[in-house]
């Protein structure tokens, strides 16, 4: 959560005050006016509201029509939710590496198309831009539905589109962590109406019944996620400040940038990155040479290595590496025989390349409540913790200035982490 303050309290009021909790009834709702607006901003036909980043990106896949027999890539860095996405659908995630940049590899992923593949998810992860030429002409030439996962991307594009509104259907998620939120939420976007109207049908199997039957589509069975109205009206606040705080995000980094960028004669080299003037800009991210060099950066100075964030990365998403796909194994896809010809096998190095990358990529984040001194603050500390790292400065003549408050728990880090506590 970045900002939230009296507008936020108002609206929230308003609803409780009004007794109209509940999304459906006469005129235009806080979640249907949230839905509109929502659409407008990125460019697309159709929004729709859900309960959490993972019931959309479940939503999503449900409405291009995943299922048994199908391959879906996703890349080795996201987190859980994007694998456990594709096990709700009864399909299969494959995992491919990613590079540099530490969204999903367009190589890695022409690499991994096998016969069964039918979707591909790329994950704006950290709100970095993935490489969308590449991946939308190679889905195009091998007809593959595309699915982006902008979860942790809102408000941020790329080359003038905004994230969601590329690929064949988007995903977003509102929860507390995220560049805007409600507490919990998430949504779907697609400019393609009947892809619009089986992810309603998926948050909401009843949706018909509030807003009438169509001849267009029958309904299917499933289970709710339906947001209320004090997500919409929270998310219509948080929409008015979106466009400023991520316009904060982007000049703080560019300062950053442009400041840090004199240290590359030591090694500090910043990660490659697509689109850095239409991204979140919610992190400036280094690639150290070593693993080790990047350990000790983040004991100098607070910052985050990729790799050591939790259930960001592949090695910790359990259910999926058990193949437990399912509370019930009746109804588990790796148990399913649809499956069978399906790639479900899994291990800790099996995108060994993406670790070695996550593990060497230092992430410093980015706030638009940070002051002119913090940024300034930040700039020094990153000279300090990079002359530690590569340059064999003693950590003993190092003085670090105030930054910004640090919150571990966003990235998956316990307090007990090896990196530095904030200053």
């Amino acid at each position: 959560m970045y900002v939230v303050g009296e507008e936020e309290i108002e609206a929230l009021a308003q609803v409780i005050r009004s007794g109209k909790l509940f999304r459906y009834g006469e005129g235009e709702s806080e979640c249907d006016r949230f839905e509109r607006r929502y659409a407008e901003y990125l460019g697309v036909d159709h929004t729709a509201l859900t309960v959490s980043g993972t019931y959309a990106l479940s939503a999503a896949m449900i409405a291009v029509g995943l299922g048994p027999g199908d391959e879906v890539l996703i890349p080795a860095h996201t987190y859980m939710a994007t694998a456990t996405a594709v096990l709700t659908t009864g399909a299969i995630p494959v995992i491919v590496d990613v590079d540099e940049s530490i969204t999903i590899s367009p190589e890695a992923i022409e690499a991994a198309i096998g016969p069964r593949t039918k979707a591909i998810v790329p994950v704006h992860i950290w709100g970095a831009a993935c490489d969308m030429n590449a991946i939308m002409e190679i889905a195009e030439r091998r007809g593959l539905t595309v699915i982006e996962d902008a979860c942790q991307g809102v408000g941020g594009g790329y080359e003038g589109k905004m994230f969601g509104s590329i690929g064949h259907i988007g995903a977003f998620s509102f929860n507390y962590f995220k560049n805007m939120t409600s507490g919990e939420g998430g949504g779907i976007s697609t400019s393609d109406e009947e892809l619009a109207k089986r992810a309603r049908c998926a948050i909401d199997p009843c949706h018909f019944y509030w807003t009438g039957r169509e001849d267009g589509m029958k309904p299917f069975a499933g289970n709710g996620g339906r947001a209320s109205e004090l997500q919409g009206a929270m998310l219509n606040v948080q929409l008015d400040r979106l466009g400023g705080m991520i316009a904060k995000m982007r000049a703080q980094k560019k300062k950053i940038v442009a400041a840090t960028s004199r240290l590359d004669n030591l090694g500090l080299k910043l990660s490659p990155t697509h689109s850095p003037d239409h991204d979140c800009s919610a992190h400036v991210m280094y690639l150290m040479p070593t693993i080790e060099q990047a350990q000790t950066f983040v004991k100098v100075f607070p910052a985050v290595i990729a790799g050591k964030t939790g259930r960001h990365t592949y090695t910790e998403w359990d259910q999926v590496l058990m193949g437990i796909g399912a509370a019930h194994p009746a109804m588990n896809p790796y148990n399913h025989p649809d499956n069978a010809e399906c790639r479900t096998e899994y291990s800790k190095d099996m995108c060994a390349r993406s670790l070695d990358i996550l593990n060497r990529t230092v992430m410093v984040p980015t706030s638009p409540t940070d002051t002119d001194a913090e940024t300034d603050g930040i700039i020094h500390n990153i000279e300090m913790a990079a002359r530690v790292a590569l340059d064999g400065m003693s950590a003993d003549d190092v003085e670090l200035r105030p930054t910004g408050s640090f919150d571990p728990q966003k990235f998956d880090m316990s307090t007990e982490d090896e990196t530095a506590e904030a200053t």
